[in-house]
């Protein structure tokens, strides 16, 4: 029970999910794992990332993780059944909040941000086909959107023009929800919202992700042991990835540099 908890992501986008998971479970301890060295995950191929994920849950697992956070949309869509096939820790994937949006709209129109990986994949459309079948799926793929937040910063002249290129399309086709579909997109909320009409309403799922790792910790009788420790590595240069913790994070935090080939 003591051990940690281990997350992950292509970059430092699970940072948002991170945030959340550690708000709802301040006891427990966090291992997240920033796989910089092959960002955006979204530009891979699958079989890549298929074998990529098994890799990385094979190290969360060799430094004592108890169970598995996939903080990245792409992961989750690519990966997970092979992941949760390769592994015997409990796994709590990440997907986007379509079945969500597609209640909470109120004209039947909603949009989805996210790679074109994960609108490309099959279990993306598995999502559309058994929640949002009622409902018009306006389903913007934003090639480079994560990898310029997470490199220039949200508010960078860079992420402005792929804001105005990927979000303004959801505005002209009536979308009253707007899901970010990848973990970096939350960082530029503000902006995405920006280009919206007031009323539009933007899903995040990283509560939802968090309130499902309760219910998974507590059902394999996993839950507390820690002491709020949070750790930090990644397969990239650390410097530059400590510079992006502090930048989006707001805190200075040591970055432990893991590479297994």
């Amino acid at each position: 029970m003591s051990s940690p908890i281990g997350v992950f992501d292509s970059g430092l986008g699970g940072l948002t999910v991170l945030r959340a998971l550690r708000e709802r479970l301040p006891d427990e301890d966090f291992l997240y794992f920033a796989d910089t060295r092959y960002l955006p995950y979204g530009d891979r191929p699958e079989e890549f990332l298929r074998q990529r994920g098994q890799q990385v849950a094979d190290a969360l697992a060799a430094h004592g993780a108890k169970a598995l956070v996939i903080a990245c949309n792409t992961a989750t869509a690519v990966a997970a059944e092979t992941i949760r096939a390769h592994t015997v820790l409990p796994v709590v994937a990440l997907e986007p909040g379509v079945k969500p949006a597609a209640v909470m709209t109120r004209n039947g129109v909603i949009g989805v941000l996210a790679t074109t990986r994960t609108l490309e994949s099959s279990r993306f459309q598995r999502l559309v086909d058994q929640h949002a079948q009622h409902v018009r799926v306006v389903a913007q793929g934003c090639p480079g959107l994560a990898e310029a937040i997470e490199v220039y910063g949200a508010s960078s002249r860079q992420v402005e023009e792929l804001l105005d290129a990927y979000v303004l399309p959801l505005a002209a086709a009536g979308a009253d929800v707007v899901v970010l579909g990848c973990t970096h997109y939350p960082w530029a909320a503000e902006g995405i919202a920006r280009r919206l009409p007031k009323e539009t309403q933007l899903i995040d799922t990283g509560e939802a992700v968090a309130r499902q790792l309760e219910r998974v910790l507590q059902s394999a009788g996993l839950r507390g042991g820690g002491q709020g420790r949070l750790s930090l590595a990644s397969s990239g240069p650390v410097a530059q990835v400590e510079e992006t913790v502090a930048r989006l994070w707001g805190e200075r935090l040591p970055v432990a540099f893991w590479d297994w080939g």
